[in-house]
C-alpha cells in the first residue's frame, strides 16, 4: 500500500489541481469528497489522497501529470459496480461529469463522452432506431463496460464482445498526452485497451457502431427455487440448441423481502431464466416452450419489447449495496455439474448467496475479431458470476460460502472468463490476471504497458505490470 503524501505535499498538490483543472477537486476532509469517491459495492470504497472531478480532457491530462509527478497512481472511477482496491494513496479522476452521447445516424455510429451510462445512450439511440450492445444493466458505464471487452445479453451471441465494434479512442497515457488511437495509428493500443480495463490511460471519449434494431423479444421467467436441479437441467439442454440469435442466462436467486419486488419474487427462492431473442416473437415463443415446461412459472415478463426495455432484462439493483462476489469460468455444464450445484446451493443447502448466474456464451462471442482486441474469453462456454449481501459481520461467512461454491465447480473450471467480474479479492493476485489472459497474450500487454506506462501509474486496477526492460 502506497504510504500517504506529508501534509504540506498533498496540499500543494491540491492548490496545484485547483489551478490547473477547471472541475472540482477534493482532500479527504472536504465536504464532497465522500460523494465523489463513493461507489457501487459499499465494502470497496475508494480512499484516494485526492480525487478530482473532470469536466474535460485537458482536466485529465493536468491530473494525470501532476499525479505521475509526485508518484501517485491513477485510478479512474467511471460509473463501473466492480471496484478491484480501494485507491489508497491514489489520485482518482471521476469521469461522471463527462457524459455526452453524440449520434451519426447515417453512419451508424456513436460518440461517448467520459462516464456516460448505458441507458443515456440508449435514450440517445431508440429514436434513430439504433440498438447499443449495451450490458446488463442500465446504469453502468458504458465506457468502463466496453474496455473490459462487454458482454451484452441482448446482441453478444449474434455479434460478438461489444469491444470489437470500438472504432476510436481519445486516450490520455500515463505521460498526459491525449491521443487519438485507432487501429492505424497505434495498433498496439487500440489492441491492448480493448480488454484490459484502465490499465492503459484515461478513456476521455471513443467511438462505437450501433446497430438498427428496434424491438426484441426478452424477458425472464421464474420458477420456484424448490424445482432447481428440473429448471437447471432443461436449461442446459435447452442452451445446447439455441440459434446465435439468441442470448439466455439463468440465475439462482434469493431474494430480498423488498416492497418493490412483486409479490411472487417478495422475499422469494427462485431461478431465474432471461431470454432475448432477436426475432420474430412467434418464432420465440416456440424456441421457448420447452422452458416453460420445465417446472411451474411463478412469473413471466418475456414478450416483444421496444429494444431500449430489454436494458433491465437482468434487474440487476440500482441502488450501492454491501456484498461480495466470486466468478469463474466452466468449460462445460454438465449433469453432474447441476448436481455439484444443486448441493451447494440447492434447497436443501442451507446457502446464504443472494445470487449465482450462468451466462450461455458460444455464438459469434467464440470467434476471432476484425481487429485483433485482448479480450480473453472468446471459445469460453458458461461464464458464472455470483455474490453475497450483507453487513460486514456477516462478510467472512459469505466470503466461505463463495469459496465453497468456486471449489463444488472447480472440475468444470475454464482459466478464462469475463474480465469484469474479476472480484476485488482476485484482483490482488498477479497469477489469477496471468492465468486470465494467458502466458502469449499477457506478455504483449506486459510489453505494451513497458512503453506506455513504465512507472505503472494506472495500477488501481486488476493490473497488468510493465514488462522489466531487457
Amino acid at each position: 500500500m502506497p504510504s500517504p503524501l506529508p501534509t504540506p505535499v498533498r496540499d500543494d498538490l491540491v492548490a496545484q489541481l485547483r489551478r490547473q483543472v477547471s472541475g472540482p477537486v477534493f482532500a479527504p476532509e472536504d465536504p464532497g469528497y465522500a460523494e465523489e469517491c463513493r461507489t457501487y459495492n459499499l465494502m470497496t470504497p475508494l480512499l484516494p489522497e485526492v480525487a478530482v472531478g473532470a469536466e474535460s480532457a485537458e482536466d485529465v491530462q493536468a491530473a494525470v501529470r501532476l499525479a505521475a509527478e509526485h508518484g501517485l497512481a491513477v485510478a479512474i472511477r467511471g460509473g463501473g459496480h466492480i471496484v478491484a482496491t480501494s485507491g489508497e494513496g491514489s489520485l482518482v479522476i471521476n469521469m461522471r461529469r463527462m457524459n455526452a452521447v453524440t449520434v451519426d445516424a447515417e453512419a451508424r455510429r456513436v460518440r461517448l463522452q467520459g462516464s456516460v451510462l448505458w441507458q443515456d445512450v440508449l435514450d440517445a439511440t431508440a429514436p434513430y432506431g439504433l440498438a447499443p450492445m449495451n450490458g446488463s444493466s442500465p446504469t453502468v458505464s458504458a465506457v468502463g463496460y466496453l474496455l473490459g471487452g462487454g458482454h451484452s445479453p441482448t446482441l453478444g451471441r449474434l455479434l460478438g464482445w461489444a469491444a470489437e465494434y470500438v472504432t476510436a479512442f481519445d486516450l490520455v497515457t500515463a505521460d498526459g498526452v491525449l491521443r487519438h488511437v485507432t487501429p492505424d495509428s497505434d495498433p498496439d493500443l487500440f489492441f491492448a485497451v480493448r480488454g484490459t480495463k484502465g490499465n492503459f490511460g484515461v478513456v476521455t471519449a471513443l467511438e462505437l457502431e450501433v446497430f438498427p434494431f428496434t424491438r426484441i423479444f426478452a424477458g425472464g421467467l421464474w420458477f420456484p427455487g424448490e424445482r432447481m436441479a428440473d429448471v437447471l437441467t432443461s436449461w442446459r439442454e435447452w442452451v445446447a440448441g439455441t440459434p446465435d440469435e439468441l442470448t439466455s442466462s439463468i440465475a439462482v436467486q434469493r431474494l430480498p423481502p423488498l416492497p418493490e419486488l412483486p409479490e411472487p419474487l417478495r422475499g422469494a427462492f427462485v431461478v431465474h431464466v432471461r431470454i432475448a431473442y432477436l426475432g420474430d416473437p412467434e418464432e420465440g415463443e416456440r424456441l421457448i416452450r420447452p422452458l416453460r415446461s420445465a417446472a411451474p412459472v411463478i412469473f413471466d415478463t418475456v414478450a416483444d419489447l421496444p429494444y431500449a426495455e430489454a436494458a433491465t432484462l437482468h434487474l440487476d439493483p440500482p441502488e450501492p449495496l454491501p456484498y461480495v462476489d466470486r466468478s469463474t469460468g466452466l468449460r462445460d455444464l454438465t449433469k453432474e455439474t447441476v448436481d455439484a450445484l444443486v448441493e451447494v446451493a440447492g434447497p436443501d443447502s442451507g446457502c446464504v448467496l443472494a445470487s449465482i448466474e450462468i451466462r450461455r456464451l458460444g455464438g459469434a462471442l467464440a470467434r476471432e475479431p476484425r481487429t485483433p482486441d485482448a479480450v480473453p474469453t472468446r471459445g469460453l462456454e458458461f461464464q458464472m458470476f455470483a455474490f453475497g449481501v450483507g453487513p460486514v459481520e456477516t462478510m467472512p461467512q459469505l466470503r466461505a460460502s463463495l469459496a465453497g461454491l468456486i471449489e463444488a465447480v472447480r472440475p468444470w473450471h475454464d482459466p478464462r472468463r469475463l474480465v469484469s467480474f474479476l472480484s476485488p479479492d482476485e484482483a490482488q493476485q498477479q497469477s489469477d490476471i496471468e492465468e486470465l489472459y494467458g502466458p502469449e497474450r499477457y506478455r504483449r500487454l506486459a510489453r505494451i504497458k513497458q512503453t506506455y506506462d513504465p512507472a505503472n501509474v494506472f495500477r488501481i486496477n486488476h493490473n497488468i505490470a510493465p514488462a522489466r526492460p531487457a
